[in-house]
């Protein structure tokens, strides 16, 4: 059962994100799972798919190329971790930020509860720190 798991987190990335796949998102996110880490227009959690495909959308009209890489996953029980790279181009404003035309690449870990054979909550931490500096969005004075 834990390699089921694994293997349906492993499909998220590659269907959802890498194949661009919205049909993807309804067979493999509960109806009102809860994704913690993103936030809807007014700060909420995202909770289920149309919210979720609104994610995507915005990211993938930003960088229409994105493409993420597991580089580690890790089962216990029904819950599943992932570690990955991410890497795209900004040739689009999906997240209102005038196109760079830049490559980025930042890292980030996904945790995801998973019952009855669709995720039903989810933890997400991405470096956009480093994806709103590589587009010019973004920059520390750390003095």
């Amino acid at each position: 059962m834990a390699r089921d798991y694994e293997t349906l987190l492993h499909r998220w990335f590659e269907e959802v994100w890498n194949q661009k796949s919205e049909a993807a998102i309804d067979e493999m996110l509960a109806d009102d799972a809860k994704i913690n880490g993103f936030a809807d227009e007014n700060g909420k959690t995202l909770c289920g798919c149309e919210s979720f495909k609104g994610l995507q959308r915005t990211f993938l009209s930003a960088y229409p190329d994105l493409h993420i890489t597991i580089e580690d996953s890790l089962t216990d029980g029904e819950t599943i971790a992932v570690r990955c790279k991410v890497r795209a181009t900004h040739t689009g404003d999906g997240l209102g930020i005038t196109p760079t035309n830049q490559p980025i690449e930042f890292t980030g870990m996904g945790f995801a509860r998973v019952k009855d054979g669709k995720i039903v909550e989810a933890w997400n931490e991405f470096d956009f720190m480093k994806m709103y500096s590589q587009v010019g969005a973004l920059t520390l004075n750390l003095k």
